[in-house]
């Protein structure tokens, strides 16, 4: 699971523990990575740059990260200075405007999706198919960490709850309450991508 980024580490990071940063390097590197690459269009070395970039600006502005605020999670605060970064990036490509609309909209949207989550039944066939396989990796890179851990576990790596609440040190019970909500962001996500991304089926 994802370390807490909490006060503690903020003032270590900031008298510039080694150890801090590498943990935040550590925890934030794939899921920003994922993050960042269907929103630059799948370019992975412009995605790498972005990343690269998103960390150091991390390490510039680290007195703005307000732990008690975020709840000792680093990551939707990276992601907003990702999103500034990509903006930086893209707004010399051709692509920049209908990249930027999409995600803009996505972002209001799935903000709202994830205030009313509520535990309902993800079709685990959707994850065998081809033709939404691409569709299935861009929700799963939007998922807030936690939850594309969960369902990771779960359905990629086909542990059972008991395996996972062993190996995170959490109770089958918040195990499956986790499970139960990263399934609905999940199906939100993938249902709000896909919308945005086919809007003539409005």
């Amino acid at each position: 699971m994802q370390p807490i980024f909490d006060d503690g580490w903020r003032k270590r990071a900031l008298a510039g523990e080694a150890s801090a940063v590498a943990e935040m390097a550590t925890a934030a590197l794939t899921p920003l990575y994922r993050f960042c690459l269907y929103r630059v269009g799948k370019d992975t070395h412009l995605c790498e740059d972005v990343v690269q970039q998103t960390l150091e600006k991390a390490l510039d502005e680290l007195e703005r990260y307000d732990p008690a605020r975020c709840g000792g999670d680093i990551f939707p605060w990276l992601t907003g200075l990702a999103r500034n970064e990509i903006r930086r990036v893209m707004a010399a490509r051709q692509a920049a405007v209908s990249l930027e609309t999409l995600w803009t909209r996505m972002d209001k949207g799935l903000l709202k999706l994830y205030e009313r989550i509520e535990s309902q039944p993800l079709a685990e066939e959707v994850l065998q198919k081809a033709e939404t396989r691409e569709m299935v990796n861009a929700a799963m890179a939007q998922l807030p960490p936690r939850y594309g851990q969960a369902l990771e576990a779960k359905y990629l790596d086909g542990r059972s709850v008991s395996q996972i609440a062993q190996l995170w040190r959490m109770s089958e019970k918040a195990v499956e309450s986790l499970l139960a909500r990263a399934r609905a962001a999940f199906r939100q996500t993938f249902l709000a991508l896909a919308k945005n991304l086919n809007p003539e089926t409005d």
